[in-house]
């Protein structure tokens, strides 16, 4: 796996030195190199430092860094989703167990490699348990309202995201030990084709999506930027134990799903009345707008690898 990790390291750090060339170049030859524009691309290149940065640490560290990184970023996207929905103070106790009870008890159980409670522990046991508590406190107002918020706040930000980290676990013959390359190959595809439909909106964008929920998104920018991370993931292969045409089919569906994880995402938003899910990340909002595609994306990988390559 070292020689594919180097490779794969070697491989995002051209394009980011290429893309922070560029920037630098725009700016250097901008009329005025303090636009909202050129701003925000500096801001987002950086940011994309950062994060590359953060995840080849936690690459080098194996399951116990990917674990921890990614049971960080479930309780950062938790608190993000919690603090735009609406509580009352009879929510209290719900809401320190998801943070003090629910990611600790999933993030184990990912790293036990404990599927068969991994897989229902939210679902099942949280979101049955999770209203009675509420119920307890006596307090009925907004109560669907509240719970629903709650539940599908548990269910994005820790049960979606746990399935990442919930890779390492997959026992695939001849493929032993380089299961760290699913997940370089998951955020990459995923992550590469909201960065394609972003660049093919922008260049051939005419007829939206759904124009009231998120009005940059295009049905030529969704075409093209899948169809062009598809043919990513068919050139990175050599990361899975997919075949060419295989990994270009799976990169399809798990881009696909995170269209559909972002243009959720967009329409929680509206709901609440925001741009943005927080403001951590410099240039790229708060960590569920970064993440908003891996959400959808990776229960759906997951159970792919799974169902057809595990024994």
């Amino acid at each position: 796996m070292m020689r594919e990790t180097v490779l794969l390291l070697a491989g995002l750090g051209a394009v980011l030195v290429t893309a922070s060339i560029v920037a630098a170049i725009l700016t250097a030859r901008a009329p005025d190199p303090s636009s909202p524009t050129l701003v925000n691309l500096n801001q987002r290149i950086k940011a994309w430092w950062v994060m590359v940065a953060i995840i080849a640490i936690a690459f080098f560290f194996g399951k116990d860094g990917m674990t921890v990184l990614f049971a960080l970023i479930s309780f950062a996207a938790l608190r993000e989703f919690v603090t735009l929905t609406h509580t009352r103070r009879s929510d209290h106790w719900v809401l320190l167990a998801m943070f003090a009870v629910i990611i600790p008890i999933q993030y184990w159980l990912v790293w036990t490699a404990w599927y068969g409670l991994f897989t229902i522990f939210v679902p099942v046991y949280c979101f049955l348990l999770m209203p009675a508590v509420t119920a307890l406190q006596g307090d009925t107002e907004r109560f669907l309202e509240r719970v629903a918020a709650q539940q599908w706040a548990v269910m994005l930000s820790v049960y979606c995201v746990s399935h990442v980290p919930a890779l390492l676990t997959l026992q695939v013959p001849g493929f032993e030990g380089r299961m760290m390359l699913l997940i370089a190959f998951l955020i990459i595809t995923v992550q590469g084709s909201d960065v394609l439909q972003y660049v093919f909106g922008k260049l051939f964008g005419r007829h939206r999506v759904a124009p009231l929920v998120s009005p940059s998104k295009t049905w030529e920018g969704l075409v093209g930027g899948i169809g062009a991370a598809s043919l990513l993931g068919g050139a990175i292969s050599f990361l899975t134990p997919f075949g060419p045409v295989q990994a270009a089919l799976v990169a399809f569906l798990i881009c696909l799903m995170g269209f559909l994880g972002g243009l959720v995402a967009s329409a929680i938003k509206r709901d609440q009345g925001v741009k943005d899910w927080g403001h951590l990340i410099e240039g790229h909002g708060g960590m569920l707008d970064r993440a908003d595609s891996i959400v959808f994306a990776a229960p759906v990988f997951f159970h792919i690898v799974r169902y057809f390559w595990t024994v």
